[in-house]
């Protein structure tokens, strides 16, 4: 028994050697109730272990088939078996996934890593206003910070990390996703990329019905460029800093810079993290002139030129609730 555990030790050391040269991390997942051989399989495919018989004789020995930890994990390729043993063993490294949505707002992904990964809350929103973080990232300062620019995908982070690095992450993701071309359109368009950003914003939370966004988007344009109000409820709902089951006609009378119904024109920035179709969007609004639009039941809304039409359309709307 001496010299197989001896055997199994000398393995334990010299089998990764043939990995060195992969720089990339290998993810496993062992998913909660996974037995010992099924985690034994998962690092078998992810070719961290070749000699399957004696890493399983190793790691017997070393006690981990009773205290396996289940998890996410991300291991170098040329990790020692020791070290897998060990990682396995204490839960150390473990990762979970982190998932922001598109159309969510800062205070909604505070909570969330609040909820997910213990990240507090207040720790988030400080680190979302970092103006230092603002600069090195190259995004304009605004009251919100980097709201917005927090890229709505899942992440594979670490339970518990700095505030600071995750807000980092998904903004450097968002700049990774920023399309070369988008540059020369914010030319034609004379705006700049946080006014973009936020009017994207905009759309994100206003649209249900995807294939509305440019048509809501020239909306939007159309009135900037009269000097209109853009009367966009969900600022309000920004402004208020908690989702609202409804805004009231009394709640668009709140004193914010994010009120577009009292401040004509884009607030400071953007009130939610947009998806790339609302980016496309904003950047591209359908060619044609509406300046109204009304949400109907199923989330389709009616577009109109004239506020008579629109006023209409808000009757038929109201018959048909």
């Amino acid at each position: 028994m001496f010299l197989l555990v001896a055997l199994a030790m000398a393995c334990s050391s010299a089998e990764p050697a043939k990995y060195q040269s992969v720089a990339e991390k290998v993810m496993v997942i062992i998913p909660r109730g996974s037995t010992y051989y099924q985690a034994l399989d998962s690092l078998e495919a992810h070719g961290l272990i070749r000699s399957r018989d004696w890493f399983s004789l190793y790691g017997r020995v070393r006690g981990l088939p009773s205290n396996l930890k289940s998890g996410i994990y991300t291991f170098d390729p040329d990790d020692s078996w020791s070290s897998i043993v060990s990682t396995l063993k204490t839960g150390r490294g473990t990762e979970v996934r982190f998932t922001v949505t598109e159309g969510m707002m800062g205070f909604e992904v505070a909570e969330r890593a609040r909820s997910w990964l213990g990240v507090p809350r207040d720790s988030l929103v400080a680190a979302m206003r970092d103006t230092a973080l603002e600069h090195e990232l190259g995004i304009k300062p605004s009251p919100a910070g980097v709201d917005g620019y927090m890229y709505p995908t899942t992440y594979v982070v670490p339970m518990r990390m700095r505030a600071r690095d995750l807000v980092k992450l998904m903004t450097h993701e968002f700049i990774a996703r920023w399309q070369p071309e988008w540059d020369a359109r914010l030319g034609e368009l004379h705006m700049t990329r946080h006014q973009i950003v936020t009017l994207a914003s905009i759309i994100e939370a206003e649209v249900r019905y995807r294939p509305d966004r440019p048509y809501v988007s020239a909306v939007y344009h159309n009135r900037l460029k009269r000097g209109m109000a853009l009367q966009a409820d969900p600022t309000i709902i920004y402004a208020y800093g908690r989702r609202l089951h409804r805004v009231w006609e009394r709640q668009l009378q709140i004193r914010s810079p994010y009120n577009t119904y009292l401040n004509p024109g884009l607030p400071p920035g953007p009130i939610a993290q947009p998806s790339d179709s609302s980016l496309i969007a904003a950047l591209y609004p359908a060619p044609i002139g509406y300046l109204y639009f009304v949400a109907q039941p199923d989330g389709k809304h009616i577009f109109s030129a004239s506020y008579a039409d629109h006023l209409a359309a808000i009757r038929r709307v109201r018959q048909r609730r």
